[in-house]
């Protein structure tokens, strides 16, 4: 007997990646309609009352990085420059902590 020599192929296969997409969010898809709502009207109270003044009197650089940051939250951007904002809570927690660098007016 005579062993014919096979030859053997070897084939490899390799699979593409595949890009998967990140599905839509349904919530951009809805449209809500609400029906028989009324409508309530917000009374305008005048801006002069709830709104205060600052003034940044003092130069930001060289302080701490937090500090530097509430200025810019502020709208603050160089001395002498005023700004007006509504009074509220968190307004005054920021002016609260970098009060050694404003001048405010209620």
């Amino acid at each position: 007997m005579v062993e014919e020599n096979k030859i053997v192929k070897k084939v490899i296969v390799t699979k593409k990646p595949t890009i998967k997409k990140a599905p839509v969010k349904a919530a951009f898809k809805k449209e809500v309609v609400v029906k028989n709502a009324t409508v309530i009207k917000k009374t305008q109270t005048s801006s002069k009352h709830n709104t205060v003044n600052i003034t940044l009197v003092k130069s930001f650089h060289g302080r701490l990085p937090s500090h530097r940051a509430t200025i810019v939250g502020l709208g603050l951007k160089r001395i002498n420059h005023i700004k007006e904002l509504k009074d509220t809570p968190e307004i005054r927690g920021m002016i609260n902590k970098v009060a050694y660098l404003l001048k405010v007016e209620d």
